[in-house]
Formats: structure tokens, sequence, C-alpha cells
């Protein structure tokens, strides 16, 4: 989960005004909080009483799906995650079975980059205490006790609802997943319910559905290093952005910087990497996607882009170089020259 901005909307949009009737389109907006971060949901070219109807819903699903997947408090899938650290099968709640078997296979197209098995190893780095003075990084031993019965989401076995898994280690967590998942979810319902243009930016990470109004919807990337922003782009219809960056939740001891992407490979935190840009048609994807892809690190990103179906990736390494697709590379604009560290990968 990501609590600090990665993307700006650079459009001004212009706001509805109290006293137009109801047959004059106008935009609507709320902000809620889940999953650790500030989801603003827009809504365009929709009728008020529409609006409210379908703003009130999308709150209430946020609410509720923080409430069922949530890997920190009390919740279905803590008490899932209780059963499996037992040996035992677990019946789970109906809207964790899909979580499962998408991971499932997204998983396993990033060979295990993205694994949302890991969350013993996420609460032994403690990162939800990446603000207080006195965190330090687990023990290095007990990183090596916990890889050598490293879980993998292939381990799960879900026949129905009934989940287990040969290795007691399995904890799940789908902080790099749930969010975008849950924006695919709302999304469906604005269809449903005739809404064709929509962003839902939660902490950065944006979806988009149709446009606003003659005009794009037009997204900043923050530069990994800087308070600014190192570019921009168009999203297009159907298009999900997602970053993943070092700089989103982090801590210092005695001197050295530990961010909370972790390797799985290694059990500490990914190498490489200061940030990573996908668009995808999918936001759940693109999710897991921009956390499989920082893992991979300048070296892999291409092999693990294409085993996941992303042709669109932004990397910039720990050296400051940008590492692109040639698709990319098209749609990206720079607040200023970059030319001299820029890679682009012409194919996949």
């Amino acid at each position: 989960m990501k609590t600090i901005s990665t993307f700006c909307l650079l459009l001004c949009f212009t706001l509805f005004s109290p006293g137009c009737t109801e047959q004059v389109p106008h935009e609507f907006k709320r902000t809620i909080l889940k999953f650790g971060t500030l989801i603003d949901i827009t809504l365009y070219d929709v009728k008020p009483s529409l609006a409210e109807k379908a703003l009130k819903q999308i709150e209430a699903n946020f609410n509720q799906y923080h409430a069922d997947w949530t890997s920190w408090q009390d919740s279905p899938l803590t008490r899932a995650n209780q059963k499996l650290a037992n040996g035992q099968s677990t019946q789970v709640h109906p809207s964790i079975i899909p979580l499962v078997k998408e991971s499932q296979t997204l998983s396993k197209n990033s060979q295990g980059l993205f694994n949302p098995s890991i969350n013993q190893l996420i609460r032994l780095w403690q990162f939800h205490r990446s603000d207080e003075p006195d965190i330090q990084p687990p023990d290095h031993q007990v990183i090596l006790e916990w890889l050598q019965k490293k879980p993998d989401m292939s381990e799960l076995k879900l026949e129905g609802q009934q989940l287990r898994s040969s290795n007691p280690n399995t904890q799940l967590n789908f902080g790099a997943f749930a969010k975008g998942y849950a924006i695919d979810l709302c999304f469906d319902y604005l269809q449903g319910m005739g809404i064709n243009n929509a962003v839902i930016n939660a902490g950065g990470d944006l979806s988009v559905r149709g446009q606003h109004g003659e005009r794009p919807w037009k997204i900043g990337i923050r530069h990994p290093r800087e308070d600014n922003i190192i570019a921009w782009l168009e999203a297009q219809d159907q298009e999900s952005i997602f970053t993943s960056g070092d700089y989103e939740r982090f801590f210092e001891y005695k001197g050295q910087r530990y961010h909370h992407i972790l390797d799985p490979r290694t059990g500490y935190p990914a190498r490489g990497s200061t940030s990573v840009t996908v668009i995808h048609n999918n936001a759940g994807t693109a999710d897991a996607a921009a956390t499989a892809l920082f893992v991979a690190g300048p070296e892999q990103w291409q092999e693990i882009a294409q085993s996941m179906g992303i042709e669109y990736v932004m990397l910039i390494d720990t050296q400051g170089k940008i590492h692109m697709t040639a698709k990319m590379a098209k749609r990206i604009h720079f607040s200023k020259n970059q030319s001299g560290n820029i890679i682009i990968r012409e194919s996949l």
C-alpha cells in the first residue's frame, strides 16, 4: 500500500455549480481514506442524483474491501492466516477467493517476484512503524530462517471455499494488489450504472474510464528523489497507471536506508530500482506488475514485463537512469531534458 502520492492530476477540473439543473452534466468528487491512502473518485458527465448514489455505494464498497482484506487488523484474511499458520484448512470469505486466484496467476507470471504469501516477512520488517524512531531491520539470522521455509503462492490449494497450504509459513498480504483489484471492481459497478467517464486516484495510482469532457486526463509522475514531477502523460480510456517507489515508506538505521518493497528471494528490500511506472488496462495487474518489476530491477525487468504482458514500463534505477519500453517512450513527456539518462528497449 502506498501512503505518498506518486502522481498528481495536472488538469484543473471544472467544479459544478450548485444552482444547475438536473439535466446539466456535472463533475462530482469524493475522497475517502482506505488501504492506507487517500482515494479520490471523480465522476464526469453524470446527473447529480446518479452521482450521489454511485459515490455513496463506491465508498461503501471500499469500506467493505478494506474490512475483508486487511492483514493488520482482525478480518476474514487475518483469521484465514491464523488457520494456515497452524497447518489447517480454512473456509475463506467469498471476497478473498478471487484475490487468491488472480494472485496465483500473477505470481506465476512474475516468476514469484510478486508474492502475496510473504506477510510473515512483511511483519518482521514492521514498515507500519516506519515513522517511529526506534525501528530497525530484523536480525539477519531471522531472515535466513524465513528464507529456508520461504512460502510461495503455488503452495496454496483452493477447493471451493476451502484454502490450505503445504507450507505453514504461508501468510497472505494483498497490499501490492488489493487496491488495484478494488478499483477494477468499482469501475465494473460504475459501468453497470451507466457512468462512463470517471477517474479513481488511490494515493497516486490511477485508473481512467472515458475522458474529462473534450480533454484527456493528464497525469504527472513524481521524481523519486526530488519533490517535483519528472514526467507526465495522457491517460487513455480503460487505462490504469501504477507506480511503485522506494520513497513511499522507508526508514534509516545506522546510515542505511531501508524501503518497504521486499525481494522475496533475499528477504531484504529490493535493490537496483527507485521507481517503476506501468500502464495496463487492468488495475490489479498494473498494481502487481509495478511491484514485480521494481523487484526485478534494471537487469531483469524486460523479462518479467514480457512474462506478465506489460507493454508500457518506465523504470528509474538507483543511478538515475531511465529505462523504458519503446511504447512507453512514445507516451512520456519529460518536464526537463532527460535524453542523456534514457535507455529505450525497442522490444520485449
